[in-house]
């Protein structure tokens, strides 16, 4: 069991990063790490799932989450090295954290895309693929979590890690985690293609379709309005 908890990503850590960090920017100096230098999982199921979100994203949002898995894995091996996530936890949760945007989906249910997005992503994983119900449940949770930004309570290692991920490159959070050359590095690989307008878009479309959404607890105007003035990454946004 102990083993499932850790490689899944089930253990508990302050949902509050600066507990997470002790206070400071960072808990080591990042240093520069390149694609080349971080393995993607060959398994069978990272190659399915790797497919299905292929077909399912729009490029600028299967880009955007190939960038969140390497800068994910860069935080993880310099910042927290006792995280002993599996890689393929990381990239299914990865891939699938943003399933519930694709056009398809966004507007075929009235629930917020994290929630509707973590039952297409359960039932891929359980039903079609056959995955360990410990990692599948892990990653559904995770992808429920991954906009649960907060100070209070805690979260698993892994809704923690793709959280501080997906934060660094939708609004260039914590820009102290990862090295500037390893963000030039993934962004060649991944290229943003304007990511900013176009994830700041679909926000406005999620809170549009659905004023109840989970979006909005990050501000309606201020999360769409910080994800367009992402200064860390506007030199790359093109």
């Amino acid at each position: 069991m102990t083993d499932l908890i850790s490689t899944h990503g089930w253990t508990a850590v302050p949902r509050d990063t600066s507990l997470l960090l002790d206070g400071k920017k960072n808990i080591v100096q990042p240093k520069s790490t390149g694609v080349n230098d971080i393995s993607l999982p060959k398994t069978p199921l990272a190659q399915n799932v790797l497919e299905y979100a292929k077909r399912e994203l729009r490029e600028e949002t299967f880009n955007h989450s190939m960038r969140v898995f390497y800068y994910g894995q860069a935080i993880r091996k310099q910042q927290f090295p006792d995280w002993q996530i599996s890689d393929e936890s990381y990239l299914l949760t990865c891939l699938l954290h943003d399933i519930g945007t694709a056009d398809q989906n966004i507007s075929a249910t009235l629930m917020s895309f994290e929630f509707y997005g973590s039952m297409l992503a359960h039932s891929l994983l359980t039903k079609d693929l056959q995955a360990p119900i410990s990692q599948a449940e892990a990653v559904t949770e995770a992808i429920i979590r991954h906009q649960d930004i907060g100070n209070s309570g805690n979260i698993t290692t892994l809704g923690q890690l793709i959280q501080l991920a997906t934060i660094f490159d939708n609004m260039g959070g914590h820009a102290e985690l990862v090295h500037k050359k390893t963000i030039r590095d993934v962004v060649k690989h991944f290229p943003r293609k304007k990511w900013s307008s176009c994830f700041a878009a679909t926000i406005r479309k999620e809170n549009g379709l659905k004023p109840w959404a989970h979006t909005t607890a990050l501000g309606e105007k201020e999360f769409p309005e910080g994800v367009e003035n992402n200064k860390l990454m506007a030199e790359f946004d093109d």
